[in-house]
């Protein structure tokens, strides 16, 4: 399950998928990224498996738990004490979704929503701390597509110290980048107008890619659906898929975007 350390407390600490079809999502990916998955034989795990590149581990991937569960990626923020950022959340106008629970022996969760929909989960590590993050083929960045971001900045800042700066992005448009101790380490951006209403506040996440336009066309030889053909923005190359059983994630090269 997800693994975090101190260094991560208030960083992106874990990502999951959640899927109908596990084992299709981790054939999937292990040929797109070249990850070792491993399933869990532990029955307290359900078929949960670890994605793994050389001894660390990058991402799980899991069957979801019903059938109303969305068919997703999702985030784990890190965090020293998941009880008391529970309490901050639902101060910061936010929505505690499951509260905190433990996951076996390996930690402590919860999960929640920002003021404006945007899921996301906390994570309290107990004992795996292993996760690689910012290589080739594994998770490199996140973005906040946002319905109200006025409302979903000062959120991030009171509940995990984020602060923020902007940047032009496109006509008229502006970039928010949050920061954790002048790191930039996650995006976001107001959703467009043009973007169906019943479309809730999400999170992307980005794998980095060597190549964009080869894994591109690689995850659409295995099956994966384009949502945005492969572009360049001002520090890279980025495109957006979903895979066959209808996750959405995204592939990119550069800086942060």
């Amino acid at each position: 399950m997800p693994q975090t350390t101190t260094a991560t407390a208030n960083k992106i600490a874990w990502v999951e998928l959640s899927t109908p079809d596990a084992a299709a999502a981790r054939d999937f990916y292990a040929k797109l990224f070249g990850w070792r998955v491993e399933v869990n034989p532990d029955p307290l795990y359900g078929g949960y498996a670890l994605a793994k590149v050389g001894d660390a581990d990058v991402a799980g991937i899991g069957p979801k738990m019903s059938p109303q569960t969305p068919t997703a990626w999702g985030l784990y923020i890190g965090t020293d004490d998941v009880d008391a950022l529970s309490k901050k959340i639902q101060d910061a106008g936010g929505t505690i979704i499951a509260p905190a629970f433990d996951v076996g022996d390996q930690g402590r969760m919860a999960v929640f929503a920002d003021p404006t929909g945007a899921i996301l989960s906390a994570w309290q590590a107990a004992r795996m701390r292993n996760f690689l993050s910012g290589e080739p083929n594994t998770l490199a960045w996140a973005e906040l597509n946002s319905r109200g971001l006025e409302r979903a900045i000062p959120f991030y800042e009171a509940v995990f110290g984020w602060t923020h700066k902007t940047s032009p992005f496109g006509e008229g448009q502006e970039y928010t980048e949050f920061q954790v101790d002048g790191e930039s380490i996650a995006g976001a951006l107001e959703m467009p107008p043009n973007i169906p209403a019943e479309v809730p506040s999400y999170w992307t996440v980005y794998f980095k890619a060597d190549d964009v336009d080869a894994s591109f066309q690689k995850a659409i030889g295995l099956g994966g659906k384009e949502m945005l053909a492969p572009q360049d923005y001002p520090g890279g190359r980025f495109a957006i898929l979903s895979d066959p059983q209808g996750a959405s994630f995204a592939l990119y090269t550069g800086g942060g975007l």
